[in-house]
């Protein structure tokens, strides 16, 4: 069983970016892919991963879950530039 929380981000067919949290990336990601997913997306597929971020805590995934929902696009951008911690596990 998997005790990771993870924090993710999608961009949409459209452009756009989504926020969510997940215990099982690639499956949540298959999920929006297959319609599935968040009511947002399902208009908006294929999404494809741009940025994930892992947490020991659901409340700690939560919460950062919120701050980037707060930030601007650009700011969600510059999170997908910067890529992922590959140390993460």
């Amino acid at each position: 069983m998997n005790d990771y929380h993870y924090v993710y981000i999608v961009e949409c067919s459209d452009e756009s970016l989504y926020t969510g949290y997940t215990t099982d990336v690639e499956r949540r990601v298959r999920e929006h892919n297959a319609g599935e997913g968040a009511k947002y997306t399902r208009g908006r597929t294929p999404v494809q991963l741009v940025h994930f971020e892992c947490f020991d805590t659901r409340s700690a995934a939560l919460s950062r879950e919120h701050e980037i929902k707060s930030y601007t696009r650009e700011k969600k951008q510059q999170l997908a530039e910067e890529g992922t911690d590959i140390n993460q596990p």
